[in-house]
């Protein structure tokens, strides 16, 4: 027998090689494993779910048993992957996350704001922010070329947005010295 298990904070390949160490600690055969989800062989009660679920937490993980968890998680995992352009947008973001979630967005935007008491929007803006944060830093790229990757209108609105969630200037955040920034699954 397979099982499935949702779990919550996974957001990059080294987050998949956790897992699977974790899993092999446990003697768990995985069978598929990718963001946010892994496959077991084995049912249920062959789980060491409270020892599971302890190495998860040290890990930085989460196991999702509620099914509105899974769709927050699943939501989360789109706009990531989005925002970091590992999928090819030329949608809204309300048509893009249907689309690949095969949910009214309605229905994905109440359950979100209800868990997580902020809206998909601005968790997107949150995530955007946060990415701009980071190829700043970088400097590889100008700030257009920034607002042109991220899908901003102008540079302009991406410059206010920026300090409307930060409270400072682009320029500001250049100067500092520690560029604090969040990890994606922090935000």
């Amino acid at each position: 027998m397979v099982s499935l298990l949702k779990i919550k904070n996974m957001v990059c390949r080294h987050c998949i090689e956790a897992l699977l160490d974790i899993c092999k600690v446990l003697e768990l055969e995985v069978k598929s494993i990718k963001l946010g989800e892994l496959e077991v062989v084995a049912s249920p009660d062959q789980i060491d779910y409270p020892r599971l679920k302890k190495m998860l937490k040290e890990n930085g993980f989460e196991l999702l048993e509620h099914k509105d968890h899974q769709l927050i998680e699943r939501i989360k995992q789109k706009v990531i992957q989005m925002v970091r352009g590992e999928e090819e947008i030329g949608l809204k973001n309300s048509a893009f996350l249907e689309s690949e979630l095969n949910l009214p967005y309605a229905q994905m935007s109440r359950t979100f704001s209800k868990h997580e008491h902020l809206t998909i929007e601005r968790y997107i803006i949150l995530q955007k922010i946060e990415r701009v944060k980071e190829l700043i830093s970088y400097d590889e790229k100008t700030l257009s070329e920034i607002a042109f990757q991220l899908g901003y209108s102008s540079l302009q609105h991406l410059s206010n947005q920026f300090k409307s969630v930060t409270g400072m200037s682009v320029s500001q955040f250049k100067k500092l010295d520690d560029k604090f920034r969040k990890g994606i699954n922090e935000v």
